[in-house]
Parts: structure tokens; C-alpha cells; sequence
């Protein structure tokens, strides 16, 4: 048995942080990643940091892979200033191996994986029509070489995930890469899943709007027009429908990856994290896509478990999806590059810390800023004539006693210093990150 934890990460498309039945949403059905979060650690309050484009995955995946933030990282292209997560896993003795959705440089792909299956080089695609390719050790991965998955892409995905843990015999550590496409539209669950969630049966989100009370600046990209407008609760009930049925299915199919690691004696030595590139709205303040800056899209679930974690925990420290890199590295005692930006998660983890940062930072192409201390939220709307985005205003919530964010506090005199502070927290992280709005004043009420 190898002397260092195999890794075993799985990362899904377009899901929301409390889309999990024991992370507050009693709707949904998630009986594996319930038994995950009871055999490990969970952070409640992982964000990611936004996107400078409309395709939020590429730059969050971009991230995850760098650990740096979202002006540094890259997009599809990845900044080959920067040390790659999975490749420096391969460099330290880890055979990598991938299977599922690469939205990222197919070179950077080829130096971090000594193996894979089942590839997908691409945003979205029909669930039961995946082009795919081999894994092709040169790189090169000609359009001849693509050809159509035979099963529906998370059983698709998980059947190689599986194929290769039953396979796997060498003496050193895996670390096995397993990235979703599931719950992304065009949500098309099985019937078996589609059955389990009657449309009429599904709650309306406390946050439910008809429309967003502003223009926000992305009201009509390709996610907004998934519904007509204005919204219905009907019409958001039959989305959430789709979207549980698709999540239910991929927990099962994560339970058959669980199944295997058990069977194969490697279970207990396997560290087991399971994240998302973002959230989505799915029908709360009048949007359903995550080309927004509310904590329903750019807060994910993040679980750890397996040798060294602690079973049963929640964190509610802030965090940041790119922080599993350096936290990874620790748990592995693999050394963590200088190009690190995140904070290794393990001090919170056996508590000998109470928090690694005292904001978070996200941003939305030129339109949208935000940040957070934890419990008050200022979200910063930019002018755009390109975009005819006219507000050009605030908004500050009591994440406390609002975590739906649906009362606006930003114009009460009660708060005008709360508001101060958070706007000169969020001058401090674009000048940090050298966002390119960071000479642009936040305006205040």
C-alpha cells in the first residue's frame, strides 16, 4: 500500500453549495454526499472568485488548478508562470489519471496526466452525446481521434473512474481526476431521476423573483434565456426539478466510485474531496444562470475526508475553492509551490486556527464586484455603456438573518460606516489582485 493517501478528486458543473441534503436543501436527495460530509470535514462558506467571462467554469477550473486568483490565473489558457496542481502531483511520484470535462489548454492537460479516459475538451454538450477522446500521451488529440460516448456523460465518466481504480496496481499513490459535467444544462436526468422530483411537488425559493429588480448587466446571456420572462414559480419548479434529478443521479454514480475504492482495499487510504466550479441561480432573484455575484453562484460545496481529516465537522470560515491545492499539498507533505496564492485549509481542519483570511473577493467581468467579511456582504454594480448595464449602484446584506440576500441595506444612514469599510476592503483586494477596475472608485449611497 503506497505510504502516501491516493486522492481521489471529483468536481461537478453549475453546483450550488446547499444543493445537498444534509447542507440545508431537505428537498433534494443526496444520500452519498451525505455519508461523505458525515465521514469528513465540510466548508460551508467556499467561494469561488468569479469570472472575466460568461463561461464562469474556465476561469474557477483555472483557478483550482494554479491556486491563484482570477486576474493571474488564466482562462482557458493557463499562465505557464504557474506551478499546476495535478502536474506537481505527477512530479512528486503520483500516477494521474483524468476522466470527464476539460475546460482548459489541452498542453497543460498533458503535463499534469500520465493517464485518462473518457475526455471531454469543452463547455457543455447533449448529456447522452459527450465527444470524447482516448487519452493520447503525445498531446496531440486530432478532431479525428474524437468520437461520440456510447453511455450518458456522468455514467460514461464514472465507468472510467472505475475502470481505472479496478485496474490500478502500481506501489506509488493515484491521484484520480473526475470532473462532471452534471448538473450543467441541458439538465435531462434519467427517468428514474427524473421521476423522483414532481415539478408541482418542488419549493419556490424564498428569493423567487418574476425578474431581477435591476439591470444587472448580463440579464440576457444564454443561461437567462433558458426561461421566458418574467419568471413563474411553475416555470422554476420544473427547473429545479431537472436540476435535483440530475444531482441525485450523479450522487449515486459517486457512490459507485466509493463502492470500488472500497472493494479494492483502498478506501481508508484515500483522501476523497468533492467541490464544484460554481453555483447557479435556478429561479432565486429573478435569474437562473451564475453570471452573478450572490452567494447562490459563487459558493460551492467542498468536502474532505479520508486518513487525517476529522469525521463529522463543518467549517464556516471563509474559504476559497482554490485553497484545495496548498491544502492538498499538506495532507500529501507534498512541497506547496512559491505560485501558491491560497491558504492550506488543514489549521482549520484540526482547529488550531479559527479563520486564514477575514474577506472574500469575487468579480464578474466589468460589470460586477463583491465582498464579504462573513456576515455583511456589499456587492458593487459598475457602469457599462457597452453592456447598457445603468445602475450603477450597491447593495450591502446581513448574510446573518439574510442569507437569501433580499433585503438591501446600503441606503440606511445605520450602516453607512459598515459600508465604508467593506468598500475600502474591496479597494484592497482589487489593488492585490491588480484587477483592472482597481482605480475605479466604489461609489457609495
Amino acid at each position: 500500500m503506497p505510504t502516501q493517501p491516493n486522492i481521489l478528486f471529483m468536481i461537478a458543473d453549475d453546483h450550488r453549495f446547499d444543493a445537498i441534503g444534509t447542507m440545508g436543501d431537505a428537498t433534494v436527495q443526496t444520500p452519498i454526499l451525505n455519508s461523505l460530509m458525515a465521514r469528513g470535514t465540510t466548508f460551508r462558506q467556499t467561494h469561488i472568485m468569479g469570472s472575466l467571462v460568461g463561461a464562469v467554469c474556465v476561469p474557477s477550473r483555472a483557478a483550482v488548478l494554479t491556486s491563484a486568483n482570477l486576474f493571474r490565473s488564466g482562462m482557458q489558457e493557463i499562465n505557464r508562470e504557474l506551478a499546476v496542481w495535478p502536474q506537481v502531483m505527477r512530479e512528486a511520484g503520483y500516477h494521474t489519471f483524468a476522466t470527464g470535462k476539460w475546460h482548459n489548454d489541452k498542453q497543460t492537460f498533458t503535463n499534469s496526466f500520465a493517464d485518462g479516459a473518457k475526455i471531454f475538451f469543452g463547455g457543455m454538450s447533449s448529456h447522452f452525446e459527450v465527444p470524447i477522446y482516448d487519452y493520447d500521451a503525445s498531446g496531440a488529440y486530432p478532431n479525428a481521434a474524437k468520437y461520440i460516448g456510447e453511455k450518458f456523460s456522468t455514467e460514461m465518466f464514472t465507468d472510467a473512474a472505475v475502470q481505472f481504480l479496478q485496474e490500478y496496481d502500481a506501489a506509488n499513490p493515484f491521484f484520480l481526476y473526475l470532473a462532471f459535467t452534471s448538473p450543467h444544462d441541458p439538465r435531462t436526468p434519467p427517468a428514474e431521476y427524473d421521476a423522483m422530483y414532481p415539478p408541482e411537488e418542488m419549493p419556490v425559493p424564498e428569493n423567487f423573483m418574476p425578474e431581477h429588480p435591476f439591470d444587472n448587466g448580463e440579464m440576457r446571456i444564454r443561461d437567462e434565456v433558458l426561461a421566458p420572462f418574467p419568471r413563474t414559480p411553475e416555470i422554476v419548479q420544473q427547473h429545479i426539478a431537472d436540476y435535483y434529478g440530475m444531482i441525485s443521479h450523479m450522487d449515486t454514480e459517486i457512490g459507485r466510485v466509493l463502492k470500488t475504492l472500497e472493494a479494492i482495499g483502498q478506501l481508508e487510504n484515500t483522501l476523497i474531496i468533492y467541490t464544484a466550479d460554481h453555483g447557479l441561480a435556478v429561479g432565486q432573484h429573478g435569474l437562473l444562470g451564475k453570471q452573478n455575484l450572490y452567494s447562490h453562484s459563487i459558493r460551492v460545496p467542498s468536502i474532505f475526508a479520508g486518513p487525517g481529516i476529522p469525521e463529522g465537522k463543518t467549517v464556516d470560515a471563509l474559504t476559497y475553492l482554490y485553497d484545495v491545492f496548498p491544502t492538498v499539498c499538506e495532507l500529501t507533505e507534498v512541497a506547496c509551490p512559491d505560485t501558491v496564492e491560497g491558504r492550506s485549509l488543514v489549521p482549520l481542519m484540526n482547529g488550531s486556527v479559527e479563520r486564514v483570511r477575514e474577506t472574500v473577493f469575487a468579480a464578474y467581468r466589468d460589470i460586477q464586484r463583491t465582498v464579504s467579511d462573513g456576515r455583511w456582504k456589499l456587492i458593487r454594480y459598475y457602469v457599462s455603456k457597452e453592456t447598457g448595464a445603468g445602475t450603477n449602484c450597491i447593495q450591502l446584506f446581513d448574510l446573518a438573518n439574510d442569507p437569501s440576500e433580499t433585503t438591501d441595506l446600503s441606503a440606511s444612514p445605520e450602516h453607512a460606516d459598515r459600508v465604508q469599510s467593506l468598500a475600502a476592503d474591496m479597494q484592497m483586494w482589487q489593488i492585490e489582485t491588480n484587477d483592472f477596475l482597481k482605480d475605479t472608485p466604489v461609489l457609495l449611497r
